[in-house]
């Protein structure tokens, strides 16, 4: 049987609105993107493409990928890329998706029970030391710690809601997950709230070409 994520999904989409992530982590990921002379773009479980429209708007070729049908429809909508309805459980090069300067997958892998087939994605998508950027919400010591004093597991949690997250990352087992699979972690930073009980976290990865992925 074919893994769950790689059905057909439905996250109720309905029009092309910025979510959170993409308002805070898109400036700093266009300003990245320059600075790194990154140009062809994949936008790794792109939803909406709201994220794929600031990044157009800057001036970047971007190609979107997400299992979402509605959420694609509405990308293709409003952006001039290439978007497909596929997931990171498929083939980049039976897609014909190489190449890119960089892969950029937002709130992503917690809901995934395989994570590392996303960053495999990535890297067979990607060009020799090309760049993954990889957002997830953080989890640490303090964050725990103040959850648990405060009796917010349950709506942490939230196990009565439909889909949701999976998965619970760290920045040590984030970065364990980027490194296993051929990458180089070479910049990380939090988001959101106060430092120790960030929102989310991302890394920003270089393929390593010398390494070999485990499996």
């Amino acid at each position: 049987m074919e893994p769950l994520e790689k059905r057909s999904q439905n996250y109720g989409w309905r029009d092309n609105r910025e979510h959170w992530h993409v308002r805070n982590l898109g400036p700093f990921i266009a300003e990245f993107l320059r600075r790194n002379q990154c140009q062809k773009i994949l936008d790794l479980g792109c939803g909406n493409g709201a994220l794929a429209a600031r990044l157009e708007a800057e001036g970047f070729s971007v190609t979107g990928v997400d299992p979402d049908e509605q959420g694609v429809a509405i990308a293709r909508e409003h952006c001039n890329g290439q978007f497909l309805v596929a997931s990171c459980y498929d083939d980049p090069l039976e897609l014909g998706l190489t190449g890119f300067d960089a892969v950029i997958c937002l709130e992503v892998v917690e809901h995934l029970y395989w994570p590392d087939a996303a960053v495999h994605f990535a890297r067979k998508a990607l060009k020799d030391s090309g760049w993954l950027i990889l957002s997830t919400p953080y989890h640490g010591y303090l964050k725990n710690l103040c959850m648990s004093l405060l009796n917010r597991w349950d709506r942490h949690w939230n196990p009565l809601r439909r889909g949701g997250h999976i998965k619970f990352f760290s920045r040590r087992t984030l970065t364990l997950l980027v490194e296993r699979n051929g990458f180089d972690v070479i910049y990380w930073h939090g988001i959101g709230r106060l430092p120790g009980l960030w929102k989310s976290m991302v890394v920003y990865a270089r393929q390593n070409p010398g390494s070999s992925p485990s499996r």
